[in-house]
């Protein structure tokens, strides 16, 4: 993922029906497995951990555990759920900054990709994910998986049996579309006999192990409309409701409607990391993608580079995140309203108290969580307003960015959010009501920084 953060986004497997909805297992008390709330999977965007930007190719099961305990015991109660193991689970020796060219996986008989059980030692014996599922579900949560496109080039050289046909691995690769940044894998002929089989064969794979969440990368930049669409077959012919989420961006605008129809989530951009530069440029395409954002389908701006990340990662050595504080404020901030899936990238046991309380502001959780119609209402250089519906009341979610390099006074009208009279004000990021103000909201932000209010018409 060098500038590539290959996972991530998605949209709509809607109306999976009332029996797929209520196996899927939802954060909730330690060991039980609640109902997912109607058929549409994500119906709100999905929140979680990746281990991408702490550990790269190189995460072990004793990490993603530790990772686990701690979002069960402090982040769970706030709406926290998925756990996901990022990319090259399959492969014994990767190590951080890079991947190994042409590097030897562990495959099933049928070339399909198995966890290298020096780093998930649970997995031996063929019971690949299945045991570290069950002990992330009796925790009340759920587990994601990284996968790239296609079929391994190791099964293609090993011509390996697709399970349940008479093909094979070499009657179905395109070895003409190959991922730009990682040489593990060919490209899938769905046009040929075996290729829609061969996909079908992994979901019914990650079916068994209790997978509830798929990153899929090399998906969509380039697009890749044929894999994704028999990738959403094989989700719903699995029988299991799998979240999936395609990456890397920018997803191309113009196939919205495609994405929306195969996935719940898809990258919006590249890879982001935690440079000012990356957070202003996001701006943009959140604009962008706005009015395609809703249940079921969440473009997405990718990962929270905050806390501790770099530890074993592909970009940086271990540090602490290098945005500012302010620069904090304002990448919660605008995932929130812009209602972006939260995926913190971060060290979670060692997360500061500043940190922790990003992620459990329940006041801005609930920005991104229940807000609907997110939007941006002005940028006037630097200075840059979003507005959003609460449901079920006349409110609105209103959100001040300065995106300049010197503190600024940032201003918005009632009328310009469709109100008339006085409104009463509460600041969300402090949690504390700011009264009533007669015609305006006027705010001093800091450079690179956000505020976040709830507003009530009084009358």
């Amino acid at each position: 993922m060098p500038t590539r953060k290959r996972f991530t986004c998605g949209i709509a497997v809607l109306c999976l029906g009332l029996i797929l909805a209520s196996s899927m297992p939802a954060a909730s008390p330690a060991g039980s497995q609640p109902d997912e709330p109607s058929g549409t999977l994500a119906p709100t965007p999905p929140m979680g951990w990746n281990s991408w930007d702490c550990y790269g190719p190189t995460v072990t099961e004793d990490q993603v555990k530790v990772q686990a305990d701690y979002m069960a015991k402090n982040l769970a109660q706030h709406g926290w759920q998925y756990v996901v193991v990022d990319i090259q689970w399959s492969e014994p020796t990767s190590g951080a900054h890079g991947y190994h060219p042409f590097a030897q996986l562990v495959m099933d008989p049928y070339g399909r990709l198995m966890p290298a059980t020096n780093r998930f030692p649970s997995a031996a014996d063929g019971k690949g994910f299945k045991p570290l599922a069950d002990y992330v579900h009796s925790l009340g949560l759920r587990l994601g998986i990284h996968i790239m496109r296609g079929i391994p080039r190791q099964a293609v050289g090993q011509n390996t049996p697709i399970l349940g046909t008479s093909y094979h691995a070499q009657d179905i690769a395109d070895r003409t579309n190959l991922c730009k940044w990682l040489t593990d894998m060919y490209g899938v002929d769905t046009t040929k006999p075996g290729g829609q089989a061969y996909y079908d064969s992994i979901l019914s794979l990650y079916a068994q192990w209790g997978v509830d969440y798929i990153k899929a990368d090399d998906m969509s930049s380039p697009f890749q409309g044929p894999e994704i669409e028999a990738l959403h077959r094989a989700i719903v012919k699995s029988g299991r409701p799998i979240v999936l989420s395609l990456s890397p961006g920018p997803a191309p605008p113009e196939r919205a409607r495609e994405l929306a129809a195969n996935a719940q989530l898809w990258r919006i951009s590249n890879d982001f990391w935690d440079r000012w530069k990356d957070l202003k440029n996001q701006f943009e395409l959140c604009k962008v993608w706005a009015p395609h954002s809703g249940p079921g389908h969440w473009p997405d701006a990718d990962m929270l580079p905050l806390g501790t990340i770099g530890i074993k990662a592909e970009v940086g050595n271990p540090r602490q995140t290098d945005f500012t504080r302010d620069e904090q404020f304002t990448l919660m901030t605008l995932w929130s309203i812009f209602r972006s899936p939260l995926m913190m990238g971060g060290d979670l046991p060692s997360l500061d108290p500043f940190t922790l309380s990003l992620l459990t502001n329940d006041e801005v959780l609930a920005v991104n969580q229940k807000g609907s119609g997110g939007h941006e209402l002005f940028r006037r250089g630097d200075q840059i307003a979003w507005v959003a519906d609460v449901p079920g009341a006349r409110d609105k979610y209103v959100a001040l960015f300065n995106a300049g390099e010197q503190p600024a006074q940032v201003e918005v009208l009632w009328k310009e959010v469709g109100f008339d009279k006085s409104c009463r004000v509460r600041d969300l990021w402090q949690q504390k009501d700011l009264g009533s103000l007669e015609d305006r909201l006027s705010m001093a932000v800091n450079p690179h920084g956000a505020r976040l209010f709830r507003v009530s018409p009084l009358a």
